[in-house]
């Protein structure tokens, strides 16, 4: 849901609407706050949930007692997702990879001491991971409280109570499209924990979706940055650059995706001994390599659009475009394909693939079709109408 803060805060900075931007990041955290507490049921009730679903009963007391474990550290999502979208708007972004390379060195000693030196297992990895991203946060805060933000940062305000409805619909239909992008990977391990000898078909399935996720964050790059520059653009009401920094973006990613698909195709037969010595498992990685390789491309394409989309505000479009081409057609295709076809795991891959597979060009055709002149307006008159004066123009006109 932070992603709509990446909509408000960049159009508002390429708008000159400086001070809004705060308020916007305030606005956030209200919303944040309560659905993140509306789900904690989830969080609270996974074991059961899992057994009713008829998940391994091992697996389901498994996840539920991590599962408790997180909520500590979810709640620090509230602050440092939107903080970081706010700071990225403005371009602000070595402050969020000082502190990230800051959390990191703390994290491994912190993770080691618990886990290995006072043997906490599973608790002291998750104490150690809500330490390091807690540390962040407080990081941001005192980042802007401390007067690094002296144009976007004007204090704590009850205008953020105002218009928070709006922002809420936005942050609904943000949370949408990511969570149905996100579910679509857990659905298909789900699928997986089905199939005979599902240890080793949930291992194999998870090294390759851990090396997509790897190669992953570089496509998370490209989509900050499109969400970036999609949202100055658009405030600043300049179409054309809208137009050419698609164009730049996507060819970037795209020369960077075929990189690393080449050399998951020379190497990935090799990828499942980085993570198991297990033969059987590595065995079903190397039999599932050459379908990560075209994953791994696919990466480089709908990430990139789908920040251009969030960019724009266009978050409820892609949403109903991922629940159809996910869920209406990766998942369906993976499960016929992996259980009635006998395809075993490399069947709920193909699936998997055939569901991005639309989703990229049901994006490719949106963002081609979109009118941006059309997007500028809209954007102005979102801009305008939830504008409230800072206080220098509220000063400037009693004194006139």
């Amino acid at each position: 849901m932070s992603s709509a803060t990446e909509t408000l805060c960049g159009q508002a900075y390429g708008a000159g609407q400086y001070h809004m931007m705060g308020i916007y990041l305030q606005r956030s955290w209200i919303v944040g706050f309560i659905t993140l507490t509306a789900l904690l049921p989830f969080f609270i009730l996974t074991t059961p949930i899992f057994k009713l679903l008829g998940e391994n009963g091992s697996i389901a007391d498994a996840a539920g007692y991590v599962s408790c474990w997180f909520i500590p550290f979810i709640y620090n999502f509230v602050f440092s997702l939107t903080i970081q979208m706010y700071l990225q708007a403005q371009q602000k972004n070595m402050i969020i990879a000082w502190l990230s390379i800051i959390q990191f060195v703390i994290h491994i000693p912190l993770s080691w001491l618990l886990v290995i030196q006072l043997n906490y297992g599973v608790p002291g990895a998750m104490i150690a991971l809500s330490i390091s991203s807690w540390f962040v946060v407080v990081g941001e805060f005192v980042y802007i409280l401390g007067g690094w933000c002296p144009n976007t940062w004007n204090g704590f305000s009850l205008a953020a109570l105002k218009d928070v409805l709006p922002v809420m619909k936005l942050s609904m239909s943000s949370g949408v499209m990511v969570c149905l992008e996100l579910w679509y990977n857990a659905v298909l391990v789900l699928l997986a924990g089905y199939m005979k000898n599902a240890a080793v078909a949930i291992s194999a399935f998870s090294i390759c979706l851990n090396i997509n996720g790897w190669e992953f964050m570089i496509s998370l790059g490209f989509l900050g940055a499109a969400c970036v520059r999609i949202a100055n653009e658009l405030g600043k009401g300049d179409a054309k650059a809208v137009k050419f920094s698609i164009k730049v973006l996507v060819s970037t990613s795209l020369i960077i995706g075929l990189f690393f698909w080449v050399v998951c195709l020379i190497f990935g037969r090799n990828l499942g001994y980085l993570f198991s010595d297990e033969k059987a498992v590595a065995d079903s990685v190397a039999d599932l390599s050459t379908l990560l390789a075209f994953s791994i491309l696919l990466n480089s394409i709908y990430p990139v659009l789908s920040g251009v989309a969030v960019g724009a505000g266009l978050q409820s479009t892609v949403a109903i475009i991922n629940l159809c081409c996910f869920y209406l057609i990766g998942v369906p295709i993976g499960a016929l394909l992996g259980y009635v076809a006998h395809l075993q795991v490399k069947g709920i891959w193909i699936g998997m693939i055939c569901g991005v597979v639309t989703q990229s060009v049901a994006l490719c055709y949106m963002t081609w079709k979109t009118d941006w002149d059309g997007e500028v307006s809209k954007t102005k008159q979102r801009l305008n109408r939830w504008y409230l004066k800072s206080s220098e123009e509220s000063n400037q006109n009693g004194q006139a």
